[in-house]
């Protein structure tokens, strides 16, 4: 007897199972069969069936399940609201999120002093206390943050210098020039202690790596060389870009060397394996500048009316900024108050809100008294270590400072209209 009843037991079992497999999707009866079955049933039915609802009975046990029963099944096995994957209802979310509201930014400096365009620039990383310039008159010169004064010049280049930067570490300062140089000046003897020799072309672009005695350049041929700084060899040459180089910069952690080109690419280096582990190929022209968030693990990069920011060290894209008429963008700076600078080359200064990519504020640069309305162009920018002082260098041969301007308030500067895209949402 025993026997007989596993052996039932066991049918049961296999009954049951095949039964599942092959017949579940009966226990779902279609709506419009559900329609004609409430359509024959008689007010008896119907009561019963209200009054079930009514005393708690699971539905999940009954043969019909409701609609609602779907789409928590959906929920289930999609892990979210199906309905989320609505393009309209992205775009209620979109429209209910509100970008931060930030201070507009006025012009109270205008320093005078290169006789070339200044093309780049950077703020002293350690005292906040001084700020260098390169230009095309080949020369590097040290101004006062407080004052604008002119502290030093450098001359050494015989070509445009066309990036500097300032190490935390060490008393140096690094200058890349197209004369197919980058030097090392001791700051504390205010002379050229190294010369970089190996670019085959001029150099765009250098980096000083945060914790590796190491520095980062590259340019018109295309590489980005990494030099031991104090034997002056050069350990790894990084190639795949196919077009000049434009910006460089180096990060303590994985990716550590992040790079843009004039072939519309950014590229994410993995040092270790001597190659780029990802490539973002979303821009359609040139990538001219990008820059890294102070303290959000992120990045952003521009070409012409085009802004997009990324998440590291994925690279995966978080917004698309409101910048279709933003034209050739030459440079981007961002600070710790998540606002977002960007300078073209028609002398427009674009100001963003970097989580929600709204732009808030726009106006044209004041060109220097004599220079031609051509040579109205930003070239280069840096916010200073605080955030509260933008620099921006230009093709009139100025340096401009601009701060924002003191107690405003959002009724009195509310900024442009927030008017949001589908296409800009930070995912």
């Amino acid at each position: 007897m025993d026997d007989v009843d596993t052996l039932e037991s066991i049918n049961g079992f296999y009954s049951r199972v095949r039964w599942n497999n092959q017949f579940k999707q009966l226990t779902i009866v279609p709506k419009h069969l559900q329609t004609v079955f409430d359509g024959r049933k008689t007010v008896l039915e119907k009561y019963q069936d209200i009054a079930g609802r009514s005393n708690g009975i699971d539905e999940s046990k009954s043969l019909v399940k409701s609609e609602n029963d779907h789409q928590n099944m959906l929920s289930q096995v999609f892990g979210q609201d199906s309905a989320s994957h609505s393009v309209l209802q992205r775009q209620e979310q979109l429209l209910s999120q509100r970008p931060a509201w930030h201070a507009p930014w006025k012009l109270i400096r205008v320093i005078n002093g290169h006789v070339g365009w200044v093309r780049c620039l950077k703020v002293d990383p350690v005292d906040n206390e001084w700020f260098a310039t390169g230009s095309n008159d080949t020369t590097v010169k040290i101004w006062d943050l407080a004052s604008g004064k002119l502290k030093l010049t450098l001359a050494g280049h015989v070509m445009t210098v066309r990036d500097v930067a300032i190490s935390q570490r060490h008393p140096y300062l690094f200058s890349a020039s197209e004369d197919k140089m980058v030097k090392c000046w001791d700051l504390e003897k205010n002379q050229i202690i190294r010369d970089y020799h190996g670019h085959l072309s001029g150099v765009h672009t250098v980096d000083i790596h945060p914790t590796l005695d190491l520095i980062a350049s590259a340019g018109r041929d295309g590489v980005v060389k990494l030099w031991d700084i104090r034997s002056r060899t050069a350990v790894m040459t990084l190639i795949g870009h196919k077009s000049p180089i434009t910006k460089v910069h180096c990060l303590p952690v994985n990716p550590q060397v992040v790079s843009s080109s004039t072939d519309a690419t950014v590229r994410l280096w993995d040092v270790t394996a001597g190659k780029s582990y990802k490539i973002l190929t979303h821009h359609k022209r040139s990538v001219r500048d990008f820059s890294l968030h102070p303290s959000e693990f992120s990045m952003v990069s521009a070409c012409t009316d085009d802004i997009r920011s990324w998440k590291l060290p994925e690279g995966a894209l978080l917004t698309n900024f409101a910048s279709e008429s933003t034209g050739i963008i030459n440079t981007l700076s961002v600070n710790q108050d998540d606002v977002l600078f960007a300078g073209g080359d028609d002398g427009m200064l674009s100001f963003y809100d970097y989580k929600s990519g709204h732009k808030y504020q726009t106006m044209a640069t004041q060109e220097v008294p004599g220079s031609l309305e051509s040579e109205r162009a930003i070239l280069t920018s840096a916010f200073d270590r605080t955030g509260l002082r933008l620099i921006t260098g230009e093709a009139d041969k100025s340096i401009k400072v601009w701060k924002q301007i003191p107690h405003s308030t959002p009724e009195t500067h509310p900024g442009l209209p927030w008017a949001p895209s589908i296409s800009a949402q930070r995912f």
